[in-house]
């Protein structure tokens, strides 16, 4: 049975590794389709790593009440077995509100709308769906993203714009399976026939 995540942490926690992305991409206007396919990268970034006290110290935010961060890196899917670019990163910072973590502020170095630092407001409902609110200098963003299964995700995201140009994004991410990820799982599933 799959057990959502209900925190941030335990969000990247889940999300750790690669992941593919078919994404559909619904413009209000004439902007060019931008549907497509992709890769995302996904790694933890410990809280006392230099790059999450910059971030925290860019927002006048003390990272000790940071609970940790994650380095998200997107790659075009047809790129296979090159290494992702590192200008295609953004580390995000966890900063929770309350004990439970099911509500804070994530802190990026930059944002999915626009390149620009941004804070952001991120809470988990009751069925585990995160939902993030962020406010650009020229946009409003919402994204809300959940795990049907431990390697299967869906997010979709609006984007609001000042001039009241409206933009929606669906996109389906799985787990990208590896040569070693493939051995793994036949290992356990022999396992479990003994």
């Amino acid at each position: 049975m799959l057990v959502p995540p209900m925190t941030m942490m335990d969000f990247f926690k889940k999300s750790e590794g690669v992941w593919f992305i078919h994404r559909t991409v619904h413009h209000f206007d004439s902007v060019a389709d931008e549907s497509g396919e992709s890769k995302i990268h996904v790694k933890m970034v410990a809280k006392d790593d230099d790059r999450v006290q910059k971030i925290c110290a860019s927002q006048d935010i003390d990272f000790t009440i940071a609970s940790c961060g994650a380095s998200f890196i997107w790659q075009a899917h047809e790129v296979d077995g090159a290494e992702p670019n590192p200008d295609h990163a953004a580390i995000l910072v966890d900063v929770p509100h309350e004990t439970s973590g099911r509500s804070g502020k994530l802190l990026r170095n930059q944002g999915y709308v626009e390149r620009i630092p941004v804070v952001s407001r991120y809470w988990f409902g009751d069925d585990g769906i995160l939902t993030i609110d962020t406010e650009y200098d020229n946009n409003q963003g919402q994204e809300r993203c959940w795990f049907i299964t431990d390697d299967f995700r869906v997010r979709v995201g609006t984007v609001r714009m000042n001039n009241g140009v409206y933009q929606m994004t669906y996109c389906s991410e799985r787990r990208y399976v590896g040569e070693t990820d493939l051995e793994a799982m036949l290992q356990r599933n022999l396992a479990r026939q003994n």
